[in-house]
């Protein structure tokens, strides 16, 4: 799954997200609109992990759920 199509579905993957990062708040969810760079920035900011472990998590979770 692209960017793109994360968007598309945002509203409907932000239940999977909240329950993979739960230390996300229903406000970042709502900041990150589907973007992937800002979702990674968020995962980043509220777990202390670094890009890499982020871009990490994030990728793992796209395939998972494409």
């Amino acid at each position: 799954m692209n960017s793109d199509v994360l968007k598309g579905k945002w509203e409907n993957m932000k239940g999977e997200v909240k329950s993979q990062w739960g230390k996300l708040t229903d406000d970042d969810l709502t900041r990150v609109e589907g973007d992937l760079q800002k979702l990674r920035g968020k995962i980043q900011e509220r777990y202390g992990y670094t890009k890499d472990q982020a871009d990490r998590e994030v990728s793992s979770f796209m395939k998972k759920h494409s």
